[in-house]
């Protein structure tokens, strides 16, 4: 999901796809602004309770956006409720995860609110952990991901070897999910090319017979898992939790080698020989939101959800078909008792 290593303290900000949030959420804006009017007439705005005595010198408020749905949808909840609450404008920039940690570190964006630490370790120690950055750690996102290797469980069915990584050792039950692209070689589908994604060093410190395709994207990965799927053909990939997809497909997870830090130790070098970790995911901020926007600052920090709430507006954007604001919208609109202390 996040691209690990080095952070890309030289990326400029015109190399980063921006995008104004009123004009982004303007085609599906209706619905989830008569929602947040219901949610008013009911007396539920915390400005009513701030009266915006410290929304700060700082009107603006940047977040940044990763190219999966559960950030988009993270996004969403906080740019609503930050303009519809607290009177912010806010602006979406859509971002890698790793350019983003210097954008926030120069005040170029204002947070992030989705980091997978396996992938970052190098970037909290340049960008928080260092005495002259400029990037603070905000706290628990809430839910706790896991990326991994998936297969569809009918084939665990037909050959119960599958649900470890020994039985893709066996060049036979590899070759079962060979494609033109890869010859002999069994296919690992991985996602956007951006992601963490340690597959190759796994393959090849295993030895074993597989190489890795990029799909290019989240959505890439579930069109290939939906059409193999549904003619219950081979299939292994690059997929995390929590997802929806899990909601829709009966997939099991390959084990793997145990995680151990030792093994993640030799990232840098190429050595990773065993299993993701599991990532308390968490938010970062540029430190002096906190004297130029404090109402946004204290919101951001305090913004934390589980995982069935993410899995539920996950569900609705993937099952059902809903815009990624409109998805937002309606959790905002449920759930009123859990966004409404953000705002304390």
């Amino acid at each position: 999901m996040l691209t690990g290593g080095e952070g890309n303290r030289g990326v400029p900000m015109s190399e980063v796809r921006k995008t104004d949030a009123r004009t982004r959420r303007h085609r599906k804006r209706s619905s989830w602004k008569l929602l947040i009017a219901l949610i008013a007439g009911l007396g539920l705005f915390a400005a009513a309770c701030t009266g915006g005595d410290d929304l700060g010198s700082q009107e603006s408020i940047t977040l940044a956006a990763n190219p999966w749905n559960g950030s988009a949808l993270n996004v969403a909840v906080a740019a609503q409720l930050l303009e519809s609450e607290l009177g912010y404008d806010v602006e979406i920039v859509e971002i890698d995860e790793n350019a983003q940690w210097a954008a926030i570190n120069t005040g170029d964006l204002s947070a992030s609110l989705e980091v997978w630490p396996s992938g970052h370790a190098q970037n909290v120690i340049d960008f928080i952990d260092n005495a002259g950055a400029n990037v603070d750690n905000a706290g628990l996102l809430g839910p706790i991901g896991k990326i991994g290797w998936f297969i569809p469980t009918y084939m665990v069915e037909r050959h119960p070897e599958l649900a470890t990584w020994e039985g893709f050792a066996d060049p036979e039950l590899a070759g079962l999910f060979a494609t033109a692209e890869t010859g002999d070689l069994g296919q690992f589908l991985g996602g956007d090319p951006s992601f963490v994604q340690y597959d190759e060093d796994i393959i090849n410190n295993l030895g074993l017979p597989l190489q890795v395709v990029y799909a290019g994207s989240e959505a890439a990965i579930l069109a290939a898992v939906d059409a193999a799927y549904s003619r219950e053909e081979p299939i292994l990939v690059y997929l995390w939790t929590p997802h929806s997809a899990f909601n829709s497909y009966n997939l099991t997870n390959v084990l793997l080698p145990d995680y151990s830090d030792d093994c993640y130790g030799t990232a840098d070098a190429g050595g990773v020989d065993c299993d993701y970790p599991a990532d308390v995911l968490f938010k970062i901020i540029d430190a002096s939101l906190a004297s130029n926007a404090p109402a946004a600052d204290n919101f951001l920090r305090a913004m934390s959800y589980d995982s069935a709430d993410q899995i539920a507006m996950l569900a609705a954007v993937e099952g059902e078909g809903m815009s990624v604001d409109d998805a937002a919208a309606q959790w905002i609109a449920d759930n009123e008792a859990t966004w409404s202390a953000w705002l304390q």
